[in-house]
């Protein structure tokens, strides 16, 4: 009685990993959670009274489906400083970021359709395509290759069935960052071909190491008409739970991606709409956040490199370490076989009662993904629980 489209879907394993974790924690058991995509800081406070009054003052009704005017323009004024112009037509404000993502590949992926998605991915990239009935073609980057993919990968993987490719940088799960040189050489084989480019920037706001951000439509004129730019305020913000996110992108994309929102959800809460337009006002505080999490990389990056058998590149965005684990495939570690990553994962959860994402959920095994959106403390207990653990 299930649809095909719903069998097809895979639960999250990132998910799956942090509800086990907290149901370790609610039973009282003290268990160091890297698993959580979500930064460990409150919603900055002008955020939030901006919220209080936006409800005070009664802003509680139906919102326009593509956002409020006031939102999309401050969107556009922001990309403005990069030298990317948009009118508020090009704007769309979602249910987050990742229903931008969906509609963006509902929008544009038939029945056949290949989706260049570069390996490790984001778990829902590849259930999406899915969804959408579409198909998913990968191309493997590990540590040799710094987790990127370069523009001859991509061009040796296009068919006359391609129809996009997805761009995730700064990466999650990895943290890589693709530089502007390299984006400029991904954009040389797209520009003459017919092939969208849906590029997720969410973590754009969190670079180190004196990284700038590039975007991939800031390439050329012809690149930025067919690419669909993703973002939102989850991650640099920390809005998680505000379910807000946009898309940028041709008028005709976002009028579509508009016309499936007027029948999903119809876009997000007016009064959260309105608290966002501060979100652009609020550097000083994001920068705060950013140096935290540069100390934090630092410490999980040394940490994980002095454990035996186990080699961490150190990320440019984001907050994640993806960590090389492939030395311990095959290997008995107290009592239990790991013949993969998810083995793994079980293994420091169980044994160590540290939480980690297997890289199987990234599509790739033989690794395993750290998040640094925690405490200093938490991430020197859990490097010292995962050595204990894994050397004995």
């Amino acid at each position: 009685m299930i649809s095909n489209r719903a069998l097809k879907v895979e639960p999250s394993l990132t998910l799956g990993i942090s509800s086990k974790a907290k149901e370790m924690k609610s039973k009282g058991i003290y268990v160091i959670n890297f698993s959580a995509g979500e930064p460990d800081f409150d919603t900055p406070k002008v955020i939030k009274d901006s919220c209080k009054k936006a409800l005070d003052e009664g802003k509680t009704k139906y919102a326009p489906v593509a956002g409020i005017p006031e939102l999309r323009k401050a969107i556009c004024n922001e990309y403005s400083k990069i030298g990317l112009n948009y009118d508020i037509k090009n704007v769309l404000v979602t249910v987050g970021a990742k229903e931008a993502l969906f509609l963006a590949i509902l929008a544009i992926v038939n029945s056949g359709d290949e989706v260049i998605l570069p390996s490790p991915y984001w778990v829902s990239y590849k259930e999406m395509i899915n969804i959408a009935d579409g198909i998913a073609v990968t191309i493997d980057s590990g540590i040799e290759k710094d987790f990127k993919v370069s523009a001859s990968d991509i061009e040796k993987a296009i068919t006359p069935r391609t129809k996009a490719i997805i761009i995730n940088s700064p990466s999650n799960p990895t943290g890589c960052v693709y530089t502007e040189s390299e984006l400029r050489d991904i954009a040389k084989v797209l520009e003459d071909k017919n092939i969208y480019i849906i590029s997720d920037e969410i973590y754009d706001r969190l670079l180190y190491d004196g990284i700038k951000h590039f975007s991939i439509a800031s390439a050329s004129e012809k690149i930025k008409e067919k690419t669909i730019l993703i973002n939102g305020f989850s991650k640099s913000c920390s809005m998680t739970g505000w379910r807000l996110g946009y898309a940028l992108g041709g008028k005709e994309i976002i009028n579509y991606m508009e016309r499936l929102q007027s029948h999903s959800t119809s876009g997000p809460a007016t009064f959260i709409e309105y608290a966002a337009v501060e979100s652009f006002n609020i550097d000083d505080e994001i920068e705060k956040m950013r140096e935290e999490f540069e100390k934090r990389r630092d410490i999980m990056v040394d940490g994980l490199n002095n454990i035996k058998g186990i080699k961490s590149l150190k990320p440019k965005g984001a907050f994640y370490c993806f960590a090389d684990i492939r030395y311990y495939i095959g290997k008995n570690i107290d009592g239990k076989l790991i013949k993969s990553s998810m083995d793994f994962a079980e293994l420091l959860l169980e044994k160590a009662h540290v939480a980690v994402v297997p890289g199987l959920a990234f599509g790739i095994d033989g690794y395993m993904r750290l998040s640094f959106a925690t405490s200093q403390e938490d991430i020197i207990e859990g490097i010292k629980r995962i050595k204990q653990i894994v050397e004995g």
